[in-house]
C-alpha cells in the first residue's frame, strides 16, 4: 500500500492540537478572564469614611520652664562670707538661715553706736532739766530772755544729737541683720554661687560663678511659668486668661493646663516676635525648671464638623472619592485643621469614601483597588 505524504501528517496533527486547545478554553469558568481584566492595573488604596465630629485648631510653641518665684540671695552690705548653711537642691523654710558674712567689725560698730546713744541720752536728760528750771525762772522774771534762749538752744542740740545717735544705732543693727541671710520664702536652693571665704560686694552685680548673682539662688516652683515667642501671624489669636496645655518629653502622656498671664503687644526688635507667658500650677513638683515643654493654644473649634485626614487633601483643593471602583476627583472648600484632620466645608457628604493612602499620582477616573479603611 502507498504511504501517506509527510506534509499531510503534520497538517492533521496541527488541526488536532487546535481543537484540543479550543475544548480546554471552553471548559474554563466564565468569570476568570473578566476578573483579571477588571483588577489588572488598578491602584491599591486605603480609604477614609467621611464623618462628623468636633475639630479644634491649635497652635503650638516650645519654651523653657521657669520657676514663677526666683531670687538671688544677696547681702545689702559687702564683706567676707564666713558660713553657708545649705547646698544646692536643699529645701528650705521661710526665714531659715542660709548664709552669714563676717560680722565682727559690724558688732564693734554696734557697740560703739549703743555707747553713743547712752551719752546722747545723758546729755539730753541734763539739757531737759536745765530747760525746765529755766522755764520756772523765766515765769518769776528771775532770768533774762537771753539766758532762756541759750538754755533752749542747748536742749534742742541735745535732742538732735540723741536722734543722730539713735539713727547710727539703727544703721549698725540693720548692717548686722542684712549680713545674716535668711530665706524670704519657702523653696529650693537652685544654685550655690559663692564659697566660704569669698569677699563680695553687692554693688558689683553678678559676682558668682557663671555670672549668677548673689551667694545663693532660691526658687519656688510650686508654680511654673513658660515664656514663648509668638509670631506676628499668631499673636492676635492669643489673649490674656486663655487656656494653654503643656506637654513635656520627660512625662509622656501627661498634660498640664495653665492660663496666659502676659501678652506683650510690642515685638522684640531683633526677632520681631511677641512675648507670651503661661503660668501653671505644679503642686507635686513634677515639672522641673530648665526643661523644655510644648505649649498648645486652642484658637478655634467647630462642633459637628465634616472632617477628613489631612493626607486625603491634595494641593489644599481636592480629594479623590471611590465610586464604582474608580477614583473620582472632587473639589473641596476647607475650614480649620488640627495636627491630623481638616474640616471640609463643601464638596463632600458624610459617608463618602475618600482616598487617604495611595492618592498621590492618581488621576480622575483611574481604577482603584480598596485594601481597607483608615481610622484617621
Amino acid at each position: 500500500m502507498k504511504q501517506p505524504h509527510i506534509p499531510t501528517r503534520i497538517a492533521v496533527a496541527a488541526l488536532a492540537a487546535a481543537l484540543l486547545a479550543g475544548a480546554v478554553a471552553c471548559g474554563k469558568p466564565a468569570g476568570t478572564a473578566a476578573g483579571q481584566d477588571e483588577t489588572f492595573g488598578a491602584a491599591p488604596v486605603k480609604v477614609f469614611k467621611v464623618r462628623r465630629e468636633r475639630i479644634t485648631e491649635k497652635i503650638s510653641y516650645t519654651g523653657t520652664l521657669e520657676a514663677l518665684t526666683k531670687v538671688n540671695i544677696t547681702p545689702e552690705v559687702g564683706g567676707k562670707i564666713t558660713r553657708i548653711h545649705v547646698q544646692a537642691g536643699d529645701r528650705v523654710a521661710k526665714g531659715q538661715l542660709l548664709a552669714e558674712l563676717e560680722t565682727e567689725s559690724i558688732r564693734l560698730q554696734l557697740r560703739q553706736a549703743e555707747a553713743a546713744v547712752a551719752v546722747a541720752e545723758a546729755s539730753h536728760a541734763d539739757a531737759l532739766r536745765n530747760k525746765e528750771r529755766m522755764d520756772r525762772l523765766i515765769k518769776e522774771s528771775a532770768v533774762s530772755e537771753q539766758q532762756r534762749e541759750k538754755v533752749q538752744l542747748a536742749f534742742d542740740a541735745a535732742a538732735a544729737q540723741l536722734e543722730q545717735a539713735k539713727a547710727a544705732l539703727n544703721l549698725a543693727r540693720h548692717a548686722l541683720d542684712v549680713s545674716i541671710m535668711r530665706a524670704p520664702f519657702a523653696g529650693v536652693v537652685a544654685s550655690k554661687n559663692a564659697e566660704v571665704g569669698d569677699v563680695i560686694n553687692p554693688m558689683m552685680g553678678g559676682f558668682g560663678a557663671g555670672g549668677a548673682g548673689g551667694v545663693l539662688t532660691l526658687m519656688d516652683y510650686s508654680r511654673i511659668k513658660v515664656p514663648v515667642a509668638v509670631s506676628p501671624e499668631d499673636i492676635g489669636r492669643i489673649a490674656k486668661g486663655q487656656e494653654a496645655v503643656l506637654r513635656v518629653g520627660s512625662l509622656p502622656g501627661r498634660e498640664f493646663r495653665g492660663l496666659v498671664r502676659i501678652v506683650n503687644l510690642t515685638a522684640d526688635p531683633l526677632s520681631k516676635k511677641f512675648g507670651v507667658e503661661v503660668v501653671l500650677e505644679n503642686p507635686d513638683a513634677v515639672l522641673r525648671p530648665g526643661t523644655f515643654g510644648n505649649l498648645a493654644f486652642e484658637v478655634a473649634s467647630h462642633e459637628d464638623a465634616l472632617v477628613v485626614p489631612q493626607a486625603a487633601v491634595l494641593e489644599n483643593a481636592y480629594v479623590f472619592v471611590v465610586e464604582g471602583g474608580k477614583a473620582v476627583r472632587r473639589n473641596v472648600s476647607l475650614g480649620i485643621q488640627n495636627t491630623t484632620m481638616i474640616e471640609v466645608l463643601d464638596g463632600l457628604a458624610a459617608g463618602d469614601k475618600v482616598v487617604a493612602e495611595g492618592n498621590f499620582g492618581l488621576e480622575d477616573g483611574a481604577a482603584v483597588q480598596v485594601l481597607g479603611e483608615v481610622a484617621k
